[in-house]
Protein backbone atom coordinates (compact mmCIF):
# COMPACT_ATOMS: atom_id res chain seq x y z
CA UNK A 1 0.00 0.00 0.00
CA UNK A 2 2.50 2.50 0.67
CA UNK A 3 4.69 1.83 -2.13
CA UNK A 4 1.39 2.10 -4.55
CA UNK A 5 1.08 5.71 -2.77
CA UNK A 6 4.29 6.90 -3.67
CA UNK A 7 4.06 5.36 -6.93
CA UNK A 8 1.40 7.80 -7.41
CA UNK A 9 2.50 10.77 -5.99
CA UNK A 10 5.63 10.44 -8.08
CA UNK A 11 3.60 9.98 -10.93
CA UNK A 12 2.01 13.31 -10.16
CA UNK A 13 5.33 15.17 -9.03
CA UNK A 14 7.02 14.30 -12.72
CA UNK A 15 3.73 15.65 -14.13
CA UNK A 16 4.24 18.88 -12.43
CA UNK A 17 8.32 19.18 -13.07
CA UNK A 18 7.94 19.20 -16.62
CA UNK A 19 6.58 22.66 -16.03
CA UNK A 20 9.64 23.86 -14.16
CA UNK A 21 9.64 27.49 -13.78
CA UNK A 22 5.74 27.13 -12.92
CA UNK A 23 6.64 24.20 -10.23
CA UNK A 24 8.81 26.58 -8.47
CA UNK A 25 7.06 29.73 -8.97
CA UNK A 26 4.06 27.41 -6.94
CA UNK A 27 6.45 26.47 -4.14
CA UNK A 28 7.67 29.93 -3.60
CA UNK A 29 4.19 30.99 -3.90
CA UNK A 30 3.07 28.62 -1.46
CA UNK A 31 5.99 29.52 0.88
CA UNK A 32 5.04 33.27 0.83
CA UNK A 33 1.08 32.14 1.27
CA UNK A 34 1.59 30.32 4.32
CA UNK A 35 3.92 33.17 5.93
CA UNK A 36 0.72 35.44 6.02
CA UNK A 37 -0.05 34.10 9.41
CA UNK A 38 3.18 34.53 10.43
CA UNK A 39 2.74 37.93 9.79
CA UNK A 40 -0.26 38.05 11.55
CA UNK A 41 1.21 36.78 14.51
CA UNK A 42 3.85 39.74 14.23
CA UNK A 43 1.86 42.34 13.98
CA UNK A 44 -0.16 41.02 17.12
CA UNK A 45 2.99 41.36 19.22
CA UNK A 46 3.92 44.74 17.58
CA UNK A 47 1.16 45.83 19.94
CA UNK A 48 1.66 43.36 22.90
CA UNK A 49 4.41 41.53 24.63
CA UNK A 50 1.82 38.57 25.66
CA UNK A 51 -0.92 36.86 24.29
CA UNK A 52 -3.05 35.06 26.64
CA UNK A 53 0.66 34.67 28.81
CA UNK A 54 2.19 33.76 26.26
CA UNK A 55 5.56 35.56 24.58
CA UNK A 56 5.73 35.76 20.90
CA UNK A 57 8.28 32.60 20.53
CA UNK A 58 6.15 30.44 22.67
CA UNK A 59 3.21 31.36 20.47
CA UNK A 60 5.64 30.58 17.35
CA UNK A 61 6.64 27.31 18.50
CA UNK A 62 2.95 26.50 19.21
CA UNK A 63 2.01 27.60 15.55
CA UNK A 64 5.33 25.90 14.19
CA UNK A 65 4.21 22.36 15.35
CA UNK A 66 0.94 22.80 14.42
CA UNK A 67 1.98 24.07 10.97
CA UNK A 68 4.39 21.61 10.28
CA UNK A 69 2.09 18.71 10.93
CA UNK A 70 -1.19 19.95 9.33
CA UNK A 71 0.51 21.39 6.09
CA UNK A 72 2.69 17.77 5.94
CA UNK A 73 -0.96 16.40 5.61
CA UNK A 74 -2.11 19.19 3.25
CA UNK A 75 0.74 17.83 1.03
CA UNK A 76 0.12 14.17 0.68
CA UNK A 77 -4.05 13.60 2.48
CA UNK A 78 -5.88 16.32 1.96
CA UNK A 79 -7.13 15.29 -1.71
CA UNK A 80 -9.48 13.15 0.23
CA UNK A 81 -11.89 16.03 0.32
CA UNK A 82 -12.74 15.63 -3.39
CA UNK A 83 -14.72 12.71 -2.48
CA UNK A 84 -18.08 14.20 -2.94
CA UNK A 85 -16.10 15.52 -6.43
CA UNK A 86 -15.52 11.58 -7.92
CA UNK A 87 -19.20 10.74 -6.54
CA UNK A 88 -21.33 13.27 -8.53
CA UNK A 89 -19.06 12.88 -11.51
CA UNK A 90 -19.16 9.08 -11.76
CA UNK A 91 -15.08 8.25 -10.80
CA UNK A 92 -15.18 6.76 -8.20
CA UNK A 93 -16.36 3.80 -9.07
CA UNK A 94 -12.90 3.49 -10.86
CA UNK A 95 -10.69 3.90 -7.65
CA UNK A 96 -13.11 1.07 -6.44
CA UNK A 97 -12.04 -1.49 -8.87
CA UNK A 98 -8.47 -1.11 -8.97
CA UNK A 99 -6.04 -3.54 -7.29
CA UNK A 100 -5.27 -0.96 -4.84
CA UNK A 101 -7.09 0.84 -1.57
CA UNK A 102 -9.34 3.58 -2.78
CA UNK A 103 -8.32 5.93 0.36
CA UNK A 104 -4.71 5.52 -1.21
CA UNK A 105 -5.23 6.35 -4.46
CA UNK A 106 -8.02 9.38 -3.25
CA UNK A 107 -5.10 10.53 -1.06
CA UNK A 108 -2.69 10.77 -3.54
CA UNK A 109 -4.78 11.79 -6.76
CA UNK A 110 -3.56 14.59 -8.15
CA UNK A 111 -0.67 15.41 -5.70
CA UNK A 112 0.85 18.74 -5.38
CA UNK A 113 4.05 18.20 -4.44
CA UNK A 114 4.34 22.57 -4.98
CA UNK A 115 2.91 22.55 -1.45
CA UNK A 116 6.26 21.58 0.11
CA UNK A 117 6.82 25.23 0.35
CA UNK A 118 4.26 25.20 2.99
CA UNK A 119 6.34 22.49 5.22
CA UNK A 120 9.45 24.32 4.17
CA UNK A 121 7.59 27.97 5.94
CA UNK A 122 6.75 25.41 9.00
CA UNK A 123 9.44 23.85 9.65
CA UNK A 124 11.50 27.14 9.32
CA UNK A 125 9.06 29.33 11.88
CA UNK A 126 9.82 26.01 14.19
CA UNK A 127 13.28 25.71 13.75
CA UNK A 128 13.61 29.28 14.82
CA UNK A 129 11.29 29.20 17.90
CA UNK A 130 13.31 26.42 19.08
CA UNK A 131 16.09 28.16 19.01
CA UNK A 132 15.25 30.80 20.54
CA UNK A 133 13.06 29.07 23.34
CA UNK A 134 16.02 26.65 24.19
CA UNK A 135 14.14 23.77 26.12
CA UNK A 136 16.72 21.79 26.28
CA UNK A 137 17.07 17.74 25.51
CA UNK A 138 15.18 16.53 28.65
CA UNK A 139 12.37 18.40 27.07
CA UNK A 140 12.71 18.79 23.50
CA UNK A 141 12.57 15.33 22.94
CA UNK A 142 8.77 15.88 22.71
CA UNK A 143 8.88 18.02 19.96
CA UNK A 144 8.83 14.86 17.14
CA UNK A 145 6.54 13.50 19.27
CA UNK A 146 4.49 16.37 19.04
CA UNK A 147 5.14 16.34 15.17
CA UNK A 148 4.38 13.14 14.52
CA UNK A 149 1.00 12.88 16.70
CA UNK A 150 -0.30 16.05 14.82
CA UNK A 151 0.40 14.13 11.39
CA UNK A 152 -1.96 11.37 12.68
CA UNK A 153 -4.52 13.43 14.04
CA UNK A 154 -4.94 15.76 11.18
CA UNK A 155 -4.55 12.55 8.67
CA UNK A 156 -7.51 11.07 10.50
CA UNK A 157 -9.52 13.93 10.72
CA UNK A 158 -9.10 14.22 6.43
CA UNK A 159 -10.21 10.55 6.70
CA UNK A 160 -13.31 11.46 8.54
CA UNK A 161 -14.17 14.64 6.08
CA UNK A 162 -13.73 12.37 3.28
CA UNK A 163 -15.84 9.72 4.55
CA UNK A 164 -18.79 12.00 5.47
CA UNK A 165 -18.94 13.67 2.09
CA UNK A 166 -20.60 9.74 0.94
CA UNK A 167 -23.58 11.39 3.21
CA UNK A 168 -22.60 15.28 2.36
CA UNK A 169 -22.32 15.06 -1.23
CA UNK A 170 -23.17 18.69 -1.69
CA UNK A 171 -21.51 20.11 1.17
CA UNK A 172 -17.93 19.76 1.24
CA UNK A 173 -17.19 23.34 2.90
CA UNK A 174 -18.93 21.62 6.04
CA UNK A 175 -16.97 18.83 6.52
CA UNK A 176 -13.89 21.20 5.35
CA UNK A 177 -14.03 23.03 8.49
CA UNK A 178 -12.94 19.59 10.30
CA UNK A 179 -9.47 20.08 8.64
CA UNK A 180 -8.64 23.99 7.74
CA UNK A 181 -10.72 25.34 10.73
CA UNK A 182 -8.87 22.85 13.25
CA UNK A 183 -5.66 24.06 11.83
CA UNK A 184 -7.04 27.65 12.13
CA UNK A 185 -7.77 26.94 15.92
CA UNK A 186 -4.27 24.75 16.61
CA UNK A 187 -2.41 28.19 15.55
CA UNK A 188 -2.71 30.27 18.76
CA UNK A 189 -2.20 29.41 22.75
CA UNK A 190 -6.13 27.23 23.47
CA UNK A 191 -5.84 29.88 26.44
CA UNK A 192 -7.32 32.72 24.37
CA UNK A 193 -10.24 30.36 23.93
CA UNK A 194 -13.36 29.74 26.38
CA UNK A 195 -13.11 27.20 29.27
CA UNK A 196 -15.87 24.90 27.15
CA UNK A 197 -14.41 25.12 23.90
CA UNK A 198 -10.98 24.02 25.04
CA UNK A 199 -12.63 21.07 27.02
CA UNK A 200 -13.87 20.11 23.84
CA UNK A 201 -11.08 19.84 21.38
CA UNK A 202 -9.41 17.83 25.49
CA UNK A 203 -11.88 15.45 25.29
CA UNK A 204 -14.40 15.26 22.21
CA UNK A 205 -12.06 15.89 19.46
CA UNK A 206 -8.58 15.68 20.86
CA UNK A 207 -7.00 18.77 19.20
CA UNK A 208 -5.49 20.24 22.02
CA UNK A 209 -3.14 16.75 21.42
CA UNK A 210 -1.38 18.51 18.74
CA UNK A 211 0.50 21.27 20.52
CA UNK A 212 -1.06 22.04 23.55
CA UNK A 213 -0.59 19.87 26.26
CA UNK A 214 2.32 18.34 24.90
CA UNK A 215 3.37 22.02 24.06
CA UNK A 216 3.24 22.98 27.93
CA UNK A 217 5.65 20.51 28.77
CA UNK A 218 7.56 21.57 26.57
CA UNK A 219 7.66 25.20 27.75
CA UNK A 220 7.44 23.99 31.23
CA UNK A 221 4.09 25.63 31.55
CA UNK A 222 1.16 25.17 33.85
CA UNK A 223 -2.38 24.51 32.13
CA UNK A 224 -4.52 27.40 32.59
CA UNK A 225 -7.52 25.59 32.71
CA UNK A 226 -6.07 23.05 35.55
CA UNK A 227 -5.62 20.21 33.39
CA UNK A 228 -3.89 17.31 35.22
CA UNK A 229 -0.24 16.91 34.18
CA UNK A 230 -0.16 13.45 32.84
CA UNK A 231 -2.40 14.43 30.13
CA UNK A 232 0.71 16.31 28.26
CA UNK A 233 1.83 12.47 27.58
CA UNK A 234 -1.38 10.99 26.30
CA UNK A 235 -1.04 12.50 22.56
CA UNK A 236 -0.16 9.34 20.79
CA UNK A 237 -2.84 7.31 22.84
CA UNK A 238 -5.40 10.12 21.40
CA UNK A 239 -4.18 10.14 17.89
CA UNK A 240 -4.33 6.08 17.93
CA UNK A 241 -7.63 5.96 19.03
CA UNK A 242 -8.84 9.29 16.71
CA UNK A 243 -7.33 7.28 13.43
CA UNK A 244 -9.38 3.66 14.35
CA UNK A 245 -12.29 5.97 14.52
CA UNK A 246 -11.04 7.71 11.05
CA UNK A 247 -10.64 3.70 9.83
CA UNK A 248 -13.86 2.73 11.01
CA UNK A 249 -16.12 5.68 9.55
CA UNK A 250 -14.51 5.69 6.57
CA UNK A 251 -14.83 1.83 6.26
CA UNK A 252 -18.85 1.92 6.50
CA UNK A 253 -18.94 5.73 3.83
CA UNK A 254 -16.96 2.56 1.43
CA UNK A 255 -19.11 -0.19 2.23
CA UNK A 256 -22.63 2.25 2.09
CA UNK A 257 -21.58 3.54 -1.23
CA UNK A 258 -23.88 2.83 -3.89
CA UNK A 259 -22.18 3.95 -7.14
CA UNK A 260 -23.00 7.50 -8.50
CA UNK A 261 -26.14 9.34 -7.48
CA UNK A 262 -26.37 7.10 -3.96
Amino acid sequence: MVRTYFLLVWAWTRAAAAYPVSFVMMIVLGFVIAAIDVGVILIIFANTTTLAGFSREEVLFLYGTAGLAFTICDTFVSNLDRVSGHIKAGTLDTFLIRPAGAWVQLAADRFMATRVGRILQAALVLGYAVAALDPGWGRAWMIPVMVATGIVIFAALWTIAGALQFLLTDAPEVVNSLTYGSSQLTQYPLSVYGRDLVRGVTYVLPLAFVNWQPGLYVLGRDDPFGTPAFMRFLGPAAALVLALVAALVWRQGIRHYRSTGS
